[in-house]
């Protein structure tokens, strides 16, 4: 496996944790505290973290099928761009999994 289909798949949950807490606090802005501007910004950001979720799952599903993980995990990884802050705990778990395993891989430099 490449150094690069990590590194994309680490990149699109930044991304994607990212949209979603700020679309979490622009929900609470929106309903909770009633705030004129929370609207526009909530459609906006939802529709950014739909459109971007979408290449994170794209990106998740080739990371997985490369490490050979099994239905479970996949699943577990998928989802964690749906929940506030999971995406950020995932990739730091999955991170440290493989970065061993791409640097193992990696061709000796002489």
């Amino acid at each position: 496996m490449k150094k690069s289909v990590l590194t994309r798949y680490r990149i699109m949950a930044y991304v994607t944790g990212v949209l979603l807490v700020a679309l979490t606090f622009g929900m609470i802005g929106k309903y909770a505290l009633d705030m004129g501007g929370a609207a526009d910004f909530t459609q906006v950001v939802s529709i950014a973290h739909g459109w971007l979720y979408v290449v994170y799952l794209i990106f998740a599903f080739d990371l997985g099928s490369k490490a050979k993980w099994p239905v479970k995990k996949q699943l577990w990884v998928l989802l964690a761009g749906t929940v506030p802050t999971a995406a950020f705990f995932v990739e730091r778990k999955i991170s440290r999994e493989l970065e061993t395993k791409v640097a193992d891989e990696a061709p000796a430099v002489a």
